[in-house]
């Protein structure tokens, strides 16, 4: 009799184990041991961040942050509007914990959770694991060494180019920018040159550059909330003006087909990174006439992460920074300018309008470039095809709705470039077939019938 119950309870368990894996109930471990907010990696690169409330209240949605990708894991949980909110550490845009909505108009992907025994289960169709399976290390903050590009007397474009991405001070940078356009569109510089980028821009001593997640960001609504969202944008700036100087330097020797690059591709990114150089500067002195500056508050260097990632590919750079990231600030323009217009902010409006304006022409140039790389490659390249094989393999995870298809289409940018990237409908978000369905802030239980091992 003994021998036959021990067989039954075995029988049991592994038939329990069997629903639960068929289920997808993913065992994240033990609730005591669990961090605020946990990281978890899955093999799609749609990793899941999970949420713990004290004393007993677990969230969970995707961890990436459907703005830039910035890593929600080191965000902070604030009540906005009556809301628990993860608030993403990068540009300060926040999620609802019960069903990732957004103040920003953006939406998170949220699951379900169990709490059973003590131990946590999030309901999802992906393989999740605590292990990064990237291993990637982090980019290096801070001022880097002085180059002897400081001492060259060189007049070429890629000179200049390096010159501004080794000058620290941003106001210097953007006279500097503003300085080599003049003279390039008037022939004073008329070669293009070659010179090696530095591996990051140089940033000043006193700028605090942190890891993501240290960011403090007011209250939504608030001054100091939107003083945090105009410094953030003249971060996303200040990267962006490097961003164009270092597409210049990092690819002046690309042979498409063996002919150089056309003056054309530098035109128009000199007028991207001018562009981008203004922006900063009318930002800056927003900051300014609201009693702050930019520097006033901390920044991350994490939007340096796909210009290392591409270092090696102009096409996979336009693809990534210049179509993928530049489209992303196009699609968050509507929402960003109506919370500032909500708080009578006009002057904060209409800047926001002329970087929104310019923006459309800068992912246009991406655009542009991408598909004459493509046409002139040996051999010649099917442009969309490609872009969503070189997204997929250099930026991590989906792209997330909503899309201002207005903007992008603007752009030239047509839904067949980017909707095949979005992620497939899951239906094991909103379902829960097989086991007994719970709310998405995973209460604890104590119903010992639903006990698993995985």
């Amino acid at each position: 009799m003994m021998a036959f119950e021990n067989d039954f309870e075995n029988d049991l368990v592994s038939a329990l184990k069997e629903v639960i894996d068929c289920s997808k109930w993913f065992c994240v471990g033990e609730a005591k041991y669990l961090k605020t907010c946990t990281r978890l990696y899955a093999e799609d690169g749609e990793d899941v961040v999970l949420i713990h409330v004290p004393p007993n209240q677990y969230f969970a949605m995707d961890a990436s942050c459907p703005h830039e990708g910035g890593p929600l894991e080191l965000g902070d949980v604030e009540d906005i509007d009556g809301h628990l909110c993860i608030v993403c550490p990068w540009h300060a845009f926040d999620f609802r914990l019960d069903n990732g909505e957004s103040t920003s108009g953006l939406k998170q992907q949220t699951y379900d959770i169990r709490v059973v025994e003590g131990k946590v289960y999030i309901h999802t169709s992906a393989e999740l694991s605590l292990d990064d399976p990237t291993q990637e290390g982090n980019i290096p903050t801070g001022v880097q060494p002085e180059t002897d590009v400081s001492k060259s007397t060189e007049n070429t474009l890629c000179h200049w180019a390096v010159k501004i991405l080794s000058t620290a001070d941003p106001i210097e940078k953007v006279t500097l920018t503003e300085m080599v356009k003049k003279k390039w569109d008037c022939g004073e510089i008329s070669l293009v040159g070659s010179y090696t980028p530095p591996d990051q821009p140089y940033r000043v001593e006193s700028l605090n550059v942190v890891a993501p997640g240290k960011i403090k960001r007011g209250k939504g609504g608030t001054l100091a909330s939107r003083i945090a969202t105009l410094h953030s944008l003249a971060n996303i700036e200040q990267w962006a003006i490097d961003l164009s100087w270092d597409v210049i330097a990092r690819f002046a020797d690309t042979l498409l087909n063996d002919k150089p690059l056309p003056r054309d591709f530098f035109t128009d990114f000199v007028k991207v990174a001018a562009d981008e150089a203004k922006h900063y500067k009318m930002l800056s002195e927003r900051l300014h006439s609201l009693g702050s500056h930019f520097g006033a508050l901390p920044v991350h260097n994490g939007l340096w992460q796909s210009a290392t990632e591409t270092k090696d590919s102009l096409l996979a750079r336009l693809a990534v920074v210049h179509m993928v990231h530049e489209a992303r600030g196009l699609d968050v323009h509507p929402k960003t300018q109506e919370r500032f217009a909500r708080q009578s902010d006009k002057e904060s409006v209409d800047i926001l309008e002329i970087i929104y304006t310019d923006e459309i022409t800068h992912v246009a140039a991406g655009l542009k470039w991408f598909t004459y790389a493509c046409r002139n490659s040996q051999p010649v390249l099917d442009c969309i095809p490609k872009f969503h094989e070189l997204v997929k393999a250099h930026f991590r995870g989906y792209l997330k709705p909503p899309f201002n298809e207005e903007g992008r289409s603007t752009a030239g940018m047509t839904k067949e470039w980017y909707v095949p990237l979005v992620k497939p409908t899951n239906p094991l978000a909103s379902s829960t077939d097989g086991v007994e369905k719970v709310t998405s802030h995973g209460e604890s239980s104590n119903n010992k019938d639903k006990t698993c091992v995985r």
